[in-house]
């Protein structure tokens, strides 16, 4: 390939990739604020009629005639092999994509800026504070719910997290309407032990089951999964009995271990279980401004995102408190009014734009492809028979 060509290639490049960069701090600047994003936010898409899309569709077409111009009147003067009329095929396909997705850049710069006003290290720190309160934010007719609140989801402290064993005991055989239904607790415990040793039942599971106050059988009978991991065989079984119903340490709130919005790249099982210990020392462990605290942060958190809210963080840290005190009562009242609704929207669409960040619109891809592969086409076509053209008359005069 001419020197001079290459020379001519990279400059336009260079020219795109400035282009490109002004459009990236264009989008940098225009962001407007996680406090404005909402269900239909999204990375810049093509619009047609947007500041972005018409000085796209000028400076694009601009470039493109210039660079044709220049390609066609400077630089296809001389014949060239095979090979390096490839070369130029993929450079001119090439630059026909970077003059053709401005708007990608400005999606970058978008991206970029709200990175900043919010780091995904904050980010994270928000989901985690919402994780630990989120049993606490529900409006209070959510607390009937025994799907939201009931004793398996007690994680902490032991013997918990429990399983639920029910025996209905029918008072009249020939009457099944008159029945009563007992609920029995028992701890999720683990027990590691040879596999050869579990099916002969021989005497190191004795000694085993010795140290847990069970006998074989009794394991046998409370036994809820068998998993083999190489030779040994991991057993999960109901353990000791538990009385949720009775613990003086248990209340409705930690009745619930469902996360607001998870961490990433860390287990849900261990963060739903470092929650509820957090959970459980603010409401059992530590000092009640401990609570209050949180709930001064998370007053703050929504002034931060901009949700309308009437919580007064006192006065919430005072119901949880009375309904701690207070676990047979029917929780008919709680202060916790905010838009719940607009906080998880916000969550939602800012984990998507974290994570599954949407650069180039679905609707516009196909699009997109047609118009860069028709763009080049057109210029190369024009640039093989322009070469041709000029080489054969070259070689006539000759």
């Amino acid at each position: 390939m001419d020197k001079k060509l290459k020379i001519f290639l990279i400059r336009s490049v260079v020219v795109l990739s400035i282009i490109h960069l002004a459009y990236f701090i264009y989008g940098y600047f225009k962001f407007e604020g996680i406090h404005k994003i909402d269900i239909y936010t999204e990375f810049y898409r093509f619009k047609f009629y947007d500041d972005v899309s018409i000085s796209h569709f000028f400076i694009t077409g601009l470039f493109l005639f210039c660079f044709l111009v220049l390609l066609l009147r400077n630089h296809s003067k001389i014949g060239y092999n095979m090979v390096n009329k490839v070369k130029i095929g993929a450079s001119v396909l090439f630059i026909s994509f970077l003059s053709l997705t401005f708007f990608i850049s400005y999606s970058f710069g978008l991206n970029a800026k709200m990175r900043q006003e919010l780091p995904e290290k904050d980010f994270n720190k928000d989901k985690t504070l919402l994780n630990v309160l989120n049993p606490f934010l529900y409006n209070y007719t959510s607390y009937s719910s025994e799907k939201l609140f009931n004793p398996e989801n007690i994680l902490y402290p032991e013997p918990y997290p429990v399983i639920a064993e029910k025996d209905t005991t029918f008072y009249d055989p020939g009457n099944p309407e008159y029945y009563s239904i007992k609920t029995t607790y028992y701890s999720i415990d683990t027990l590691k032990i040879l596999s050869s040793d579990y099916k002969n039942v021989s005497s190191k599971i004795m000694s085993g089951m010795d140290d847990l106050g069970l006998d074989p059988k009794a394991l046998t009978k409370r036994i809820i999964s068998k998993k083999a991991i190489g030779d040994s065989t991991e057993i999960i079984f109901k353990g000791v009995e538990a009385d949720p119903e009775y613990d003086e340490e248990v209340c409705i709130f930690l009745e619930n271990n469902i996360l607001y919005s998870p961490v990433h790249q860390i287990s849900q099982t261990a963060q739903q279980h470092q929650n509820a210990v957090t959970r459980y020392r603010l409401l059992y462990k530590y000092d009640r401004d401990s609570l209050l605290h949180s709930f001064q942060n998370f007053d703050a958190l929504l002034t931060k995102y901009q949700i309308e809210s009437e919580i007064v963080p006192k006065d919430l840290n005072q119901d949880v408190f009375y309904y701690r005190d207070h676990r047979n009562e029917l929780l008919n009242e709680i202060r916790n009014t905010f838009d719940r609704a607009k906080l998880k929207e916000r969550f939602k669409i800012l984990e998507r734009l974290f994570y599954n960040p949407n650069y180039l619109h679905p609707s516009i891809q196909p699009i997109l492809i047609l118009v860069v592969l028709s763009v080049w086409l057109a210029i190369f076509l024009l640039y093989l028979i322009w070469n041709y053209m000029n080489t054969r008359n070259r070689s006539r005069s000759i």
